[in-house]
């Protein structure tokens, strides 16, 4: 499928589910536990993939899996997500296969930044544009998804 008829499936006057996304940040408090519950809570937003990024200011530690939430989560993978700040991702796809590649959050190690973790909901409408564009420059993309 093309990425302009992916966009053209959804120019049409039905509900169409995108992704949950859910964030904490809680000084002082793990926010794994609520992040998952929250996640737990937005399944319905997307049913392909789910993922937590957590922080305590110094490491970034990332769990994301094909399935749902409840698939992807047990107590123990929650208790070794250690941090106060986290964002979670449920995917439904709308650019880009269903594929691990694609499940976010997505990490990047940035040049001057370190590491960036970003979650994202909606479409991108000139992804394959500005894809292609980069792609020209030198960059290198590892996933089909337009975040």
């Amino acid at each position: 499928m093309s990425e302009q008829a992916g966009m053209d499936a959804f120019d049409d006057d039905h509900l169409h589910e995108e992704c949950g996304v859910f964030g904490v940040y809680h000084p002082g408090e793990d926010v794994a536990n609520l992040t998952y519950f929250g996640l737990y809570s937005l399944q319905h937003r997307g049913q392909e993939s789910a993922g937590i990024a957590v922080s305590d200011g110094r490491e970034i530690r990332i769990r994301k899996e094909m399935g749902l939430v409840s698939q992807v989560f047990d107590q123990e993978i929650i208790d070794d997500l250690k941090g106060n700040i986290a964002i979670g991702h449920t995917r439904y796809s709308t650019t880009g296969s269903p594929k691990l590649d694609n499940a976010q959050p997505m990490s990047v190690e940035h040049p001057r930044l370190g590491p960036v973790v970003i979650a994202h909901n909606g479409n991108i409408v000139n992804a394959g544009k500005l894809r292609d564009e980069l792609i020209t420059k030198g960059f290198h993309f590892e996933t089909t998804s337009d975040t």
